[in-house]
């Protein structure tokens, strides 16, 4: 070949090239949120205090500034901090994260729920009774002490990993004391607690504040100004998006959605009897949550397995 047909052919290709290059450019800005650190060390572990240093500067909920000895002793009494092998090693991890949100009930879903590899649940949301809607198969539930039930088993399968996201002292403070059975002290929570835990310990995780703080700074946008207090945080739901994005290879999600907000009789979950009423003056930006779900879906990172608004 000339040198002047392999230029003729370089000049010919240059604008696939380019098209090429601009297409995977525009496709992972959309595809993977620049967000998304994919961090799959989802736990704290006691050795992350020993062997290497931490970097935190902030309290809980960001970071463990302040709570390193109550870390210490929580730590101390579990061998294992990891998920399950036979997740761990899957090479594409399937995950689906349920809301406990009334748009999930009548649904029907359940059957096609119990089919993810992971199924992440929230606080105290019941499984039993509510089976076809919601399935019954849990591989973690997120909760903090308000939202903890005080008998585990019966919602969740034997194997669940019980992750406590820590918002503040105090709940890593009630965790110590279910964990060494120590007096309960009862101050500091805006609801009571429950002062008999009745889970298996060796299931407890507490989540690494990291994810906490990437929710609210990269993906809400809502602690961004350092030296201001923020009294905002993001809910148990929208971190467990998030931390289904850097765990899982698929991310699937159902029961997110709050009713209009007009409608302050309008239920909220697919269970009980609590209305929009008593969101009101909650410590959540519901609208600034569902503005970033409604990023997420639209860059197809996330997929609802239900119509929603």
């Amino acid at each position: 070949m000339s040198q002047t047909t392999a230029k003729t052919w370089c000049l010919r290709l240059l604008p696939i090239l380019v098209f090429f290059i601009s297409f995977v450019t525009y496709y992972y800005s959309f595809a993977v949120p620049q967000s998304i650190s994919r961090q799959t060390q989802l736990f704290l572990k006691l050795k992350d205090f020993f062997w290497r240093q931490h970097l935190s500067k902030l309290p809980l909920p960001y970071g463990i500034k302040g709570s390193e000895l109550l870390l210490l002793k929580v730590l101390a009494v579990s061998s294992n901090y990891d998920v399950p092998a036979k997740i761990e090693n899957l090479e594409c991890r399937t995950c689906a994260v349920i809301g406990n949100g009334f748009v999930i009930k009548n649904s029907s879903l359940g059957s096609i729920i119990n089919k993810y590899d992971v199924v992440i649940r929230l606080n105290d949301a019941p499984v039993r009774g509510y089976e076809e809607d919601v399935g019954n198969k849990t591989t973690m539930r997120f909760f903090y002490p308000e939202s903890a039930s005080s008998n585990p088993a019966l919602h969740n399968d034997p194997d669940t990993l019980m992750v406590l996201v820590p918002f503040k002292q105090q709940d890593l403070r009630w965790l110590k004391e279910i964990i060494y059975n120590e007096k309960r002290v009862r101050k500091g929570f805006w609801k009571p607690p429950p002062q008999i835990w009745l889970g298996d310990v060796s299931k407890i995780r507490v989540l690494d504040p990291h994810f906490l703080y990437q929710t609210a700074d990269k993906l809400l946008k809502i602690h961004s100004e350092k030296g201001k207090q923020i009294f905002v945080h993001p809910t148990t739901g929208i971190l467990a998006v998030y931390v289904a994005l850097n765990y899982c290879d698929v991310v699937h999600i159902a029961g997110f959605g709050y009713p209009n907000s007009n409608n302050l009789w309008q239920p909220i979950h697919y269970y009980g009897h609590d209305i929009m009423k008593s969101m009101k003056n909650s410590y959540h930006d519901l609208n600034l949550e569902a503005k970033a779900l409604k990023k997420l879906e639209d860059s197809g990172a996330i997929l609802y397995l239900h119509p929603h608004l």
